[in-house]
């Protein structure tokens, strides 16, 4: 059966693929989640034998069933080319015994171009083939990095515009700068005076603000979403991991039917629920290892079936980790209620109104694919130093939580299966973190300063969207409260 798009807060009602992408949230609130997971059409030793491209075809065409290939083909050929700045799109490295899954050599160097990079084409073809006149408007929350890739991806997209909010202190000055900086007349970037959480939480607000949408209807506007709980931002990261995979397959490091562990540094939940979606695909996976930094509300969460974002939120040197609302694990929490709509509508209420749900004992105990880990700060900087000395590679610092947390289960449970840990950003992204953990001597050096260095001790170029960014103007200086988020975009569109 052709999956269809429901949501994860009411029965009855579906949408196609192409309408789940253009609404982004569903009118309840609720997320887009395909009716069935699809099973591949080809063996993972024939999908081995192709690229990245055909890779993503195969994948693709079995949740977006009312595109025609034609078009599947020509969003994937625009998304996949020389933005990417390896043949492979998303290389796999084996760095001591463990393979890093390369997923930031795209426009912005983070693994949201893997996803953004397609987004804007699913986008505009979803809206042709709606009959959508009404121009679309991108409204993003960012911990850093969805930010700046949505930007590059709509930048100048016809029929489209985009705004991103961010929180003003608690991004890189790398990150932010990428944003600021950011060209396009279609493009807007406010800082705001909270955190992500806040952010999201605005944002949400103004895609359920029925009177908006009304007011914004009649001046010929829509909203549409870039963040991950766009189905068509998550559908494109469930082709890594089958990518990945049948990498190791091909190279005949892993037999047929062998399971791998997949360690995904973990925020919103995205990444990892489109590792779990690959699984569900028959990807043979043995654990999804989810990795938190000290922001540990998943690691609690998979420990004791109590989700509670009652908590201090802390600024650490992964950024984009820095999340306490989770809003993807909602498709995994409907997945294992039995895709109970209302008990799921019931626990996401809870969140809303008391910060906090608990999953039934029946529940958590579907949860057995999962492993939770988190790792401090020092842990993570001394990851980055472990591996820096021991292979000469440097990652950054989301990746390192994900490595760290890794080594120290492999320790504790003795797993040997083959191993591949998602690294999310380049470290060019985080150049102070990076630099600070392998040598104390960096400490106070500016940023670019600092990129320099980086570029000597990892024997890497310096990206071009690091380069872009030296000496490129603020095009983008606007800060607003949290509390006047949709005052501020009633104003960019001119309501």
């Amino acid at each position: 059966m052709e999956p269809m798009y429901r949501s994860t807060r009411s029965e009855g009602k579906t949408v196609t693929a192409s309408q789940a992408i253009l609404k982004g949230l569903a009118e309840d609130g609720g997320l887009f989640v395909p009716t069935s997971i699809p099973s591949l059409d080809k063996s993972f030793a024939d999908i081995a034998r192709l690229n990245y491209q055909e890779t993503a075809y195969e994948v693709m065409k079995k949740f977006f069933t009312d595109f025609t290939e034609e078009e599947l083909k020509n969003c994937i050929t625009k998304a996949y080319d020389d933005k990417f700045d390896t043949k492979e799109i998303a290389p796999l490295v084996e760095k001591d015994g463990t393979y890093y899954l390369e997923l930031f050599h795209g426009a912005t160097i983070a693994f949201k171009d893997m996803a953004l990079s397609i987004l804007p084409h699913l986008l505009t073809t979803s809206a042709k083939k709606n009959h959508i006149t009404n121009e679309i408007v991108i409204l993003t929350a960012t911990s850093g990095d969805t930010g700046k890739a949505a930007l590059a991806g709509f930048a100048d997209v016809e029929g489209t515009s985009i705004i991103v909010f961010y929180p003003k202190n608690g991004v890189s000055r790398i990150q932010e700068r990428q944003m600021v900086t950011q060209k396009g007349k279609n493009t807007k970037v406010v800082g705001i005076t909270g955190n992500f959480d806040d952010a999201q939480s605005g944002v949400k607000a103004m895609f359920n603000n029925k009177e908006l949408a009304k007011t914004m209807a009649e001046k010929g506007y829509q909203f549409s979403s870039a963040n991950s709980i766009n189905i068509g931002r998550l559908v494109p990261q469930v082709v890594y991991y089958v990518y990945s995979y049948t990498r190791l397959l091909g190279q005949g490091v892993v037999k047929e039917g062998e399971p791998v562990n997949f360690v995904v540094p973990t925020g919103n939940f995205g990444n990892i629920l489109a590792a779990y979606y690959a699984k569900n695909m028959g990807v043979p996976v043995g654990k999804l290892i989810c990795a938190s930094n000290e922001n540990k509300v998943l690691f609690d969460f998979f420990e004791t079936g109590v989700y509670d974002k009652n908590r201090d939120f802390i600024l650490t040197t992964s950024p984009s980790m820095d999340i306490l609302i989770s809003s993807n694990l909602e498709r995994l929490i409907f997945k294992i209620a039995g895709e109970n709509a209302k008990a799921t509508a019931d626990m996401m209420n809870s969140l809303a109104t008391d910060g906090k749900y608990e999953v039934t004992d029946e529940m958590k105990a579907q949860l057995k694919d999962f492993v939770g880990g988190w790792a401090s700060e020092e842990e993570c900087a001394a990851e980055i130093k472990r591996v820096y000395d021991k292979t000469g590679y440097v990652m950054d610092t989301h990746t390192a939580v994900a490595s760290a947390v890794y080594h120290a289960y492999k320790e504790k449970t003795g797993d040997t299966a083959k191993t591949i840990i998602a690294s999310t950003a380049s470290p060019y992204k985080f150049g102070t973190s990076v630099m600070s953990a392998i040598d104390e001597k960096y400490k106070g050096m500016d940023d670019f300063e600092l990129i320099d260095e980086l570029e000597k001790v990892s024997g890497t170029k310096v990206p071009k969207a690091v380069e872009e960014i030296r000496s490129a103007p603020v095009l983008h200086d606007t800060v607003c409260e949290t509390e006047d988020m949709q005052k501020t975009v009633e104003e960019i569109l001119g309501l």
